[in-house]
């Protein structure tokens, strides 16, 4: 019977295509009061019966559109929409191929003639504001805030959630103007439902500083607002999920969410051991983020098996749980406040060989390492808004955290010299525990005058950092040979570590030419100090304690690093074009005292000159151009500049070069950045690059008998490296429910580095290029199906002859697939394949991974039954090769193995109109 069905679904689909129509619509829209053409005037049609939009585009610079679909729809609404006129309507008759409206005169708002419409514009373009109105963008059921991002055109999510719009990233996401659960934006896109959103905005990302005195803000990177609907802004909706699978795995999850009106109170908690950081309600894509499987990088190096809590290798149990609270108090003040608290137990085993390669030899070291480690931490953020009036604004941001943890970690090490003779072996054990508490404090005060855009505003920054710590070491090193010694070490080491830190900044902006001309002027006065102190105690066998102080292995240090910097600068701010110009002088003193080694105090000063230019150019709504350049000079470490020797590692010594200079950046980058609505095309390219003078760099020397290093620092000139990357994408709209989706990227990047090895200076200098081609094929509520390639190549030459020339070529393939047939039933699947030739013919040279999921929805789709199954295939082993330029790894670690999992997921809603319930039904407009 169900065969059936299917089949007679297929054959009425067939049916509905056969009748369907294909139209082009062509017109050209003017302002009536000034009969000039308006440029990104949103141009869109509805299905008449449901209001469903069909499709869209964006004016050009002359006005005209041109609207190229197919329907078996009789007629379409038509609409068109402006800001700060009237909607235009018109019901189309599809009765030809070809239509043309001619000329559209625009009416100011409130002045509308034939015109009069409720329908809201599938997308809005304002002079800083990208807006999409959720209800055009169909997505699945079930579909949270990033599924819905994946709609919207110009904006596109990775496999790890990472958000970018018009090829710009996104680093801030708010929930009405205000943030949810900090700065991390995937635990807004990956919780929240799209049915609560009205609007999604993007603007330029911007302090509430910057908002309130209409600076310009960070235009490389983007913030998204997500807008809840009127009606939905006083009620209860949340979700929970819970699920329990094979190897004793498990996951739950919870969210609950408060609005009225002003005011939002969230609480989430969750917890699984299965190597997700957040909260998956179930769902396979988003709890692992990505795919797993091999991943390969630039310089060659690859590993299997990804994607886990702690970075790609071990096992780990956590548990999560948070608040967030937003309201308004009074008529001027807004707060906002959030409380995390996430504890993890992570445990690994790892493996690992490498063959380090000097001027004149060569030697190989192998390892086995194990570790636990248990982490429990507390964070809080509170955020203050006052606007005393309209020209006077405070803000004040306090953060505190709290953290303790406990390592167990045992290592085994050994290295041989290239005849493969045992040279040195170490066994280590040790046990850590930590404890850190952070405070920091950030308040600005903004009071702008007259209306020419100037303002004056003082900012303060302070943070407060401790750490105390207590370290058991027993360990036990031999060093063979002609001398052979053993040293053996069982010793307590307690650390405390104090951070404090201010910095102060006065701005002042004088308006030349209103709103457009400025003069900027800017002194910051910054101070960090820190103490660092840490007490090592060899065990003492007569009184059976740690009492035995060794000052060669303890450290008691304070550190000074005070900057003032007075600044200059210019800004032209004007419709299409912005431009900043600043110059500032900066005058820097570092200082350490070494309480225990005072031969070994340091001070230095430096000063030097720091300049930023940048240059923003908008064509239009749908292009825009971008350069800039900086140099910065950064001094040396303070530890790179102390000549204390530095013995903790008995197989490697560290000492420092108080003769040090700063390292001089000259930086540069521009970009291009399009997205053609009427063409369905978006390009996005830039190119970085920059050139170092004095770049600290380490210089070791190997003992050739004993292979004992020994390590110190110098400057080098000539490191430069640049890059040119670009980006590609064209929907192919086949018809009502197919889409075709193009996507190409690439990327080159030419580096030279200048170091060290066994004290002969070299320079590698590496090339890459990475393209990636992928094609999406969607058949609304049908099917999904996205396969993609990436070949990498690389090739890294060495100017020395002990170093030989490498080139490493891999493969990486995969599909993507959903199917939304029968309705209530969702299958995913994601499958990745890696290949890499250039490996050991002993080393993995590809591997598969495959995760996949199925979920049956039921009760008003308010409940989800979901059968998930990792790495069906079974070929998680996080294996890895690493070469750089002085030697060649190969390291494997415990991994999270296939499993499978059956979980059950409910969503609760009493969201209505205006406060009033709805008995727990979900709104949908999907």
């Amino acid at each position: 019977m169900k065969k059936l069905t299917l089949v007679l679904a297929f054959l009425f689909v067939l049916q509905a295509f056969s009748q369907e129509k294909s139209f082009q619509l062509i017109g050209t829209l003017k302002a009536e009061d000034t009969q000039l053409p308006l440029e990104s005037a949103t141009v869109y049609l509805e299905r008449v019966k449901d209001s469903s939009v069909v499709t869209y585009t964006i004016t050009d610079k002359k006005g005209k559109f041109k609207i190229e679909n197919s329907t078996y729809d009789q007629a379409l609404n038509f609409y068109v929409s402006y800001v700060g006129y009237g909607t235009y309507f018109k019901k189309i008759e599809i009765n030809k191929e070809k239509i043309d409206l001619g000329i559209i005169l625009m009416s100011l708002d409130n002045q509308l003639g034939e015109v009069l419409v409720k329908s809201t514009a599938p997308i809005t373009i304002k002079k800083d504001t990208l807006e999409f109105n959720v209800k055009s963008f169909k997505t699945k059921k079930d579909a949270n805030v990033e599924d819905l991002l994946k709609q919207l055109p110009g904006v596109e999510v990775d496999e790890e959630g990472n958000i970018t719009v018009n090829g710009k990233s996104v680093n801030k996401i708010l929930v009405n103007g205000k943030p949810f659960f900090g700065d991390d934006p995937t635990i807004t896109t990956k919780n929240l439902t799209k049915d609560i959103i009205e609007k999604i905005q993007i603007v330029d990302t911007k302090t509430k500083s910057e908002a309130f005195t209409g600076e310009e803000g960070d235009k490389e990177n983007k913030t998204i607002n997500l807008t809840i609907k009127e009606e939905n802004n006083k009620g209860v909706f949340g979700r929970v999920s819970a699920g329990a699978g094979t190897d004793d795995r498990y996951e739950f999850a919870g969210m609950v969410n408060l609005f009225d009106n002003d005011r939002r109170v969230s609480v989430l908690a969750g917890g699984n051991n299965t190597n997700s950081p957040g909260f998956s309600f179930g769902e396979i894509s988003k709890m692992f983020g990505n795919s797993g499987g091999i991943s390969f990088s630039e310089n060659g190096s690859f590993s299997i098996g990804g994607r886990s809590f702690g970075g790609g290798e071990g096992i780990t149990t956590s548990q999560n749980a948070g608040i967030n609270y937003a309201d308004v108090i009074g008529e001027n003040s807004d707060v906002s406040a959030d409380y995390f608290y996430s504890s993890s137990n992570s445990e690994n085993e790892s493996a690992l060989q490498r063959e380090t390669i000097l001027s004149d030899s060569r030697f190989f070291t192998n390892s086995n390492s194990k570790s636990d480690n248990d982490t429990d931490s507390h964070s809080v953020n509170l955020e203050f808004e006052i606007e005393t009036d309209s020209t006077f604004q405070i803000t004040i941001e306090p953060s505190v955290g709290y953290s303790e943890s406990k390592t167990r970690f045992s290592s085994y090490e050994e290295t041989l010299d290239e005849n493969l003779v045992l040279t040195n072996q170490s066994d280590v054990n040790s046990i850590v525990e930590n404890l850190a508490n952070t405070f920091s404090n950030q308040i600005a005060a903004t009071k702008r005058f007259g209306s020419k855009g100037g303002f004056v505003k003082l900012e303060l920054e302070t943070s407060v950092n401790q750490q105390k710590s207590d370290d058991f070491l027993n360990s036990e090193t031999e060093v063979f040979g002609s001398n052979p010694e053993t040293i053996s070490r069982d010793q307590y080491t307690n650390g405390e570590n104090e951070g404090y830190g201010v910095i102060t900044e006065l701005s002042y902006r004088l308006p030349i030419l209103a709103k457009k001309f400025f003069l900027n002027f800017e002194y910051e006065y910054s101070r960090d100090k820190d103490n660092n102190r840490e007490s090592t105690f060899d065990y003492n066998n007569s009184t059976l304690d740690y009492s035995d102080f060794n000052t060669d292995l303890s450290t008691d240090f304070k550190y000074t690093d005070m900057q003032s910097i007075p600044t200059f600068g210019l800004t032209y701010s004007g419709e299409k074009l912005y431009t900043s110009f600043n110059v500032g002088y900066n005058m820097r003193t570092l200082k350490n005292e070494d309480l225990l080694r005072p031969q070994f105090n340091v001070e230095r000063e430096f000063e030097n000159i720091e300049l930023d230019y940048s240059l923003n150019y908008t064509f239009s709504p749908k292009a825009s151009l971008y350069v800039g350049y900086w140099l910065e000079n950064t001094p040396p470490g303070l530890r790179q500049l102390q000549a204390y020797t530095d013995v903790s590692n008995p197989l490697q010594t560290v000492t420092g070069n108080p003769n040090l200079e700063p390292s001089s950046r000259h930086s540069i980058y521009a970009g291009y950045n399009g997205f053609d609505w009427q063409k369905r095309t978006g390009f996005y390219a830039n190119a970085n690059a920059s050139f170092s003078n004095n770049q600290v760099v380490s210089k070791t020397i190997v003992d050739t008998e004993t292979l004992k290093r020994t390590t110190t620092y110098e400057n080098v000139d000539g490191n430069y490296n640049y890059s040119f990357s670009g980006n590609y994408t064209k929907d192919f709209k086949l018809d009502t429910l197919r889409t075709l989706k193009l996507k190409f990227r690439a990327r080159y990047s030419d580096s030279k580095n200048i170091n060290f090895n066994n004290n002969v200076k070299y320079a590698s200098h590496v090339r890459s290029i990475a393209p990636r081609i992928g094609i999406d094929f969607i058949w609304n509520k049908v099917l999904d199906f996205k396969p993609y390639y990436q070949l990498s190549f690389t090739n890294t030459a060495y100017d020395i002859a002990a170093f030989e020339d490498r080139e490493f070529t891999s493969h990486n393939a995969g599909l993507r697939t959903t199917t939304f047939l029968p309705k209530d039933l969702e299958w995913q699947n994601d499958i990745n394949f890696n290949y890499n030739p250039n490996v050991a013919d002993d080393f993995q040279k590809s591997a598969w991974f495959w995760n996949s999921t199925l979920a049956y929805s039921f009760l008003n789709d308010k409940a989800v039954i979901t059968l998930k199954v990792y790495d069906l295939l079974n070929q998680n082993t996080n294996a890895r090769r690493l070469a750089t330029q002085d030697y060649i790894e190969d390291s494997q670690s415990i991994v999270l193995k296939r499993y499978f999992m059956l979980s059950l997921s409910y969503k609760f809603n009493s969201l209505g109109s205006k406060g009033e319930s709805r008995d727990g039904d979900i709104i949908f407009f999907d």
